[in-house]
C-alpha cells in the first residue's frame, strides 16, 4: 500500500495540525516551477508540543535493552526499502535531483546507515579501570536525553538517516526539524516510524523555517543537545544560541570550501572521475564539494581539456529520465545565487572553459560549468557557490598546494590524486580538513568518520564517532572492601 504525501507535523506518532495553519509553505517541484502541495508550518508552541512528547517518552526509551531498539532501526531499514520507488520519486519531485540517484545512491545510503546503528545499539558498552588505591572504577554511556535535530534540504532523507541513526541506537528521543525547501519525503519517512513500532514521542518531525521553527528549537530549555547542517552562519546562531539558554551539546555540520589536489603523477583519467564527482555530486549541492581543484602546472592544459569534454557530456535535464546525469537546483533562490557566482567569477577575470547559462526556459537548471585560470583571490575560490560550478587553479610544488589549500577559512575535506602513496600520504596529513581522499572522493560509508576542522563544524557525523554526540559517560567508582 503507498505510504503517500503528508503535509502535517508529526508529534506524538500522530500526525497533527500545526497550532497556525495560515503559515502554510509552497513546496515547488525546481523541474517544472509548479506547486506540489503546501505543508504546515511549526510554531514555537508547535516545538514545544513535540518537546514534551520527546521528553515523556525519554526514560522509558533511555531504558529499553539495546536488542530491541537494534530490531526496530531493522525494521525500519526494511520498511525503507520495501518503500524506497515511493521515497525516491518524491526525493526527486521535491528536490531535483535524479529518480535514479535518489533511489541508489540516497536511500540505498540510508538503508545502509540504519542497519549499521542498529548493530551498535546493543554494543555500547563502557570501560573498566584501574585505579590507585583498593577502588574498583567503571564508565557507563548513557543517552544524553532529547535531541533537537536541524537538516538541510540537499539530501533530506540521508541527513534525517545521519541524525536519527546514532540517537536511536543511543537511546535518546528526537525533535527533528526539516528543510522548509524540502520536507515531503522526510514527512513520508515519519509514517515508517510509526509502522516500525517505534513508541509514541520518540520521533517527532516537524516542518517549519529557521527563524521561528529553527531558532525556537536551538533555544529551548528542555533539548539537551541539538544537531545541526547546514551553513556556517546559521552554525554561529546555534552556538550563541545554546550558551544563552541551558548550554545544551552542540554538533555543527557546516560550509565548505574543499581543495582537491592533482599531481602530475596521478592517473588523469582517473583524477577527471575523481573531480567530477567530487564537484557535480548532488548537482555541486553538497558541503564537501571539491570546488578548489589544484592542478600541477606540467599537466594542467590537458587536465582542463578533458574536464571539460567531461563536463559537456554530462546530460542535464529530467530527473525521472534513468540517462539523466543532473536534474534542476532545488529552487529559485539558489539557482539566482549559482548564476551570479558565475558572473562574478567571468567579472573577476577566471576563463569560463564551458558552461554558464541555464538550460531551458523552465524549470532552475543550469549547464555543468567549468572556470580555468581560478586566482585564489577570485569570489568564486573564497566562497562556497554550492552549485555545479567547478574551478581549475594551477599550482607550480606540492608545498605551494599545501599551502593554498590551507588558505581558507573551511576545513571539512579534501583530496589529493597521485600515484606515490608516500607523497599522497604526506599532503594529506598536512591540509586542514576532516575528511581527506586519496586517489577518490565522496565516499559515504557508514562506518566512517564525516565531519571538519575550523568554521566547517564541531563533531563528527557517522561511525562510532557520532555515537559519542549523543551519549554522555559517566564514572562510577567505589571502595573494595576487605572481607577478613
Amino acid at each position: 500500500m503507498p505510504i503517500g504525501i503528508q503535509t502535517q507535523l508529526f508529534i506524538n506518532n500522530e500526525f497533527v495540525n500545526s497550532s497556525d495553519q495560515s503559515k502554510a509553505f509552497s513546496v515547488i517541484n525546481p523541474a517544472t516551477e509548479k506547486e506540489i502541495t503546501k505543508v504546515q508550518a511549526a510554531s514555537a508552541a508547535d516545538v514545544d508540543k513535540a518537546v514534551a512528547a520527546a521528553r515523556a517518552a525519554f526514560e522509558p526509551w533511555s531504558k529499553t535493552n539495546g536488542s530491541d531498539r537494534r530490531d526496530l532501526l531493522l525494521k525500519l531499514a526494511d520498511l525503507m526499502e520495501k518503500n524506497r520507488a515511493e521515497l525516491a520519486q518524491v526525493e526527486s519531485d521535491d528536490n531535483g535531483k535524479p529518480v535514479h540517484i535518489a533511489d541508489n545512491v540516497d536511500i540505498a545510503l540510508c538503508i545502509k546507515h540504519y542497519r549499521y546503528y542498529a548493530g551498535w545499539a546493543d554494543k555500547l558498552t563502557g570501560t573498566t579501570i584501574p585505579v590507585e588505591g583498593d577502588f574498583f572504577a567503571c564508565t557507563v554511556r548513557e543517552p544524553i536525553g532529547v535531541v533537537g535535530a536541524i537538516i538541510p534540504w540537499n539530501f533530506p532523507l540521508l541527513m534525517q538517516a545521519w541524525k536519527l541513526g546514532p540517537a536511536l541506537a543511543a537511546g535518546c528521543t528526537v525533535v527533528m526539524k526539516l528543510s522548509e525547501k524540502t520536507p515531503l519525503a522526510g514527512l513520508m519517512f515519519a509514517q515508517l516510524i510509526k509502522e516500525a513500532g517505534f513508541p509514541p514521542g520518540v520521533v517527532n518531525i516537524l516542518n517549519g523555517d529557521g527563524p521561528t521553527t529553527g531558532t525556537a528549537i536551538a533555544q529551548h530549555m528542555d533539548i539537551d543537545k541539538v544537531a545541526f547542517t547546514g551553513s556556517s552562519a546559521v552554525g554561529h546562531r546555534i552556538a550563541q544560541a545554546s550558551a544563552a539558554s541551558n548550554l545544551k551539546k552542540v554538533t555543527l555540520e557546516l560550509g565548505g570550501k574543499s581543495p582537491l589536489i592533482i599531481m602530475k603523477d596521478a592517473d588523469l583519467d582517473a583524477a577527471i572521475g575523481i573531480a567530477e564527482v567530487g564537484l557535480f555530486l548532488n548537482h555541486g549541492q553538497c558541503c564537501c564539494a571539491s570546488s578548489r581543484i589544484f592542478v600541477e602546472d606540467s599537466i594542467y592544459d590537458e587536465f582542463a581539456a578533458k574536464c571539460v569534454a567531461s563536463a559537456q557530456k554530462r546530460k542535464v535535464g529530467d530527473p525521472n529520465d534513468p540517462s539523466c546525469d543532473q536534474g534542476p537546483q532545488v529552487d529559485k533562490i539558489q539557482f539566482d545565487k549559482i548564476l551570479g557566482y558565475i558572473e562574478s567569477g567571468k567579472q573577476d577575470g577566471a576563463k569560463l572553459l564551458t558552461g554558464g547559462k541555464r538550460v531551458g526556459d523552465k524549470g532552475f537548471f543550469i549547464e555543468s560549468t567549468v572556470f580555468g585560470d581560478v586566482k585564489d583571490s577570485m569570489k568564486i575560490a573564497k566562497e562556497e557557490i554550492f552549485g555545479p560550478v567547478m574551478q581549475l587553479m594551477r599550482f607550480h610544488n606540492v608545498a605551494e598546494a599545501i599551502e593554498r589549500a590551507n588558505t581558507t577559512q573551511f576545513g571539512l575535506a579534501a583530496g589529493v590524486c597521485s600515484r606515490d602513496i608516500g607523497k599522497a600520504m604526506h599532503v594529506a596529513k598536512q591540509l586542514k580538513a576532516g575528511c581527506v581522499w586519496i586517489n577518490c572522493y565522496d565516499n559515504f560509508d557508514a562506518a566512517i568518520p564525516f565531519g571538519g576542522y575550523k568554521e566547517s563544524g564541531w563533531g563528527r557525523e557517522k561511525g562510532e564517532a557520532a555515537l559519542d554526540s549523543y551519549l554522555e559517560t559517566k564514572l562510577i567508582q567505589f571502595p573494595i572492601n576487605d572481607f577478613k
